[in-house]
């Protein structure tokens, strides 16, 4: 997946673009911290943002705005981006910590749906991550988050069945990993 994230173009401005996307609980941001060593390690400037530093249970996929005018809109003029992460503290998010971005040689968007169809003109690559089962991924993300976040997870995994299914996501992946 290195090897053809490389060999394509950037597509935002000077900037490659790698969007690992699947449903939650599927290992999205453990592949994407792998990636990020691969591409460090071949003297790669590397910048990475996570879908969960903008969404809520309540906003899953609106937030979108935000990241391209924080970031995807200056990096493709060649100049640093920012965003403000959510911050889950009081349980209630809000806005929270100011995070610039650097302009990389490549971004890495992980999370659901960083791969929307609304962006993939601006992707060099697409990575899908399965994860398993449904219920398998509940478990892990039950693990991760907390019993308390069990309904709320179960509502999102209902959620982005849909979003995916419309979205088109699984079938526009130049990599797909299960």
């Amino acid at each position: 997946m290195v090897e053809a994230l490389l060999a394509a173009p950037a597509r935002l401005g000077p900037v490659r673009v790698l969007a690992i996307d699947g449903p939650s609980g599927a290992g999205k941001s453990t592949l994407a911290a792998q990636v990020i060593d691969a591409l460090r390690a071949r003297g790669r400037r590397t910048e990475l943002i996570s879908t969960d530093a903008f969404a809520t249970w309540d906003d899953p996929v609106a937030w979108w705005p935000r990241l391209v005018d924080g970031v995807l809109r200056p990096l493709a003029e060649g100049v640093p981006g920012a965003y403000r992460r959510m911050d889950w503290t009081t349980g209630v998010p809000r806005p929270g910590e100011l995070v610039r971005v650097s302009v990389p040689d490549v971004l890495v968007l992980e999370g659901v749906s960083s791969g929307r169809a609304s962006a993939r003109t601006l992707l060099s690559h697409l990575c899908w991550v399965s994860g398993g089962s449904e219920s398998e991924r509940l478990h892990r993300t039950v693990r991760r988050d907390g019993t308390g976040a069990r309904a709320d997870l179960g509502r999102w995994q209902r959620f982005e069945r849909g979003w995916f299914a419309v979205d088109g996501t699984p079938g526009a992946a130049g990599t797909r990993l299960s």
